[in-house]
């Protein structure tokens, strides 16, 4: 996959199908998206994603500079997709002021070469966010594309969002926004060393940190899918927080202990699924008291059945 961050590199030649969008989870409505501009290719047209960096709701200083996916998972998922070409369209006082109809001529039609424009309902881009579908359309004979407008999918009487995921991740309900996003809400990271007191207490850890940037759930307790390096998936127990009865600091640490594993895993790569939120971290009196609750959380989530793992 090519990635472009970049105005001046900002020139494809072949004929392209364009998904415009912020893509902010990448859920279920980016994903009929998406599927438009891979079907495309059927017909010889390069698959593009444009998308922003950062969010326009980021740079205008609307919402705060956490989101659902970090830049790198979000080109994981599109080269995992089989898309041809991301476009990271850089945002500054520059190009955030750009004439609507400018930005559909030079960057649309002419640099992107786009014979097909796919977007979301809701699409809005240049000055102001003054572009939308009726201007795409409105130029689409005179440019020589074709366009797409997907409408929105709703989910229990709700049209599914990034807004109302990041909500459910910060809430905790973990099985909802699974639902939302198509896949459950997961960290990524190296397995580092720790202060090895699971191991000496009989519950060894994994430890990773979570991604700069990235949105967290409340600090505690949850089931999760563990993907090691990739490849082998395992059930565990993991936690999010600052460990308030050992430690005293500022660091968020994910602890994660996989249920009948016991190797040498320090320096691998760790996926850790958040499946369900079982209880808010705690400050226990002691390690013993610590202990004892770790050893029964963890019998009672292996108890548990989840088929899907």
């Amino acid at each position: 996959m090519r990635i472009i961050t970049s105005l001046d590199e900002l020139h494809i030649n072949e004929p392209s199908a364009v998904a415009v969008g912020k893509f902010d989870g990448i859920h279920i409505g980016h994903k009929k998206i998406i599927d438009e501009i891979l079907a495309a290719k059927n017909d010889g047209l390069l698959s593009v994603i444009f998308t922003f960096d950062p969010a326009p709701e980021i740079f205008f200083g609307f919402q705060d500079a956490t989101e659902l996916m970090t830049k790198q998972e979000k080109r994981d998922h599109f080269e995992k997709a089989g898309i041809d070409v991301l476009i990271e369209y850089p945002m500054n006082p520059v190009t955030a002021a750009l004439d609507p109809e400018v930005f559909v001529r030079e960057y649309i039609s002419k640099r992107m070469n786009a014979s097909l424009v796919v977007a979301g309902s809701d699409l809005s881009f240049g000055a102001r966010g003054k572009g939308d579908f009726n201007l795409l359309n409105a130029l689409k004979s005179e440019l020589g594309y074709e366009t797409l407008r997907i409408e929105k999918i709703r989910m229990d009487g709700d049209i599914v969002s990034s807004t109302r995921i990041r909500s459910l991740v910060q809430e905790g309900r973990m099985e909802e926004a699974a639902r939302l996003l198509g896949r459950p809400y997961s960290f990524k990271g190296l397995i580092r060393h720790g202060k090895q007191l699971g191991r000496t207490i009989g519950i060894p850890t994994a430890n990773i940190i979570p991604e700069e940037g990235k949105i967290l759930p409340p600090y505690g307790v949850y089931h999760a899918r563990c993907i090691l390096d990739g490849s082998e998936v395992m059930a565990g127990i993991s936690n999010i927080g600052k460990k308030p009865t050992v430690k005293d600091d500022m660091a968020v640490n994910i602890e994660t202990y996989l249920f009948d594993w016991d190797k040498d895993i320090y320096g691998c790569g760790l996926e850790v699924e958040l499946l369900h939120f079982e209880r808010p971290e705690r400050k226990f009196g002691s390690v013993e008291e610590l202990k004892a609750a770790m050893h029964a959380d963890i019998e009672k989530l292996r108890a548990k059945s989840y088929t899907s793992l």
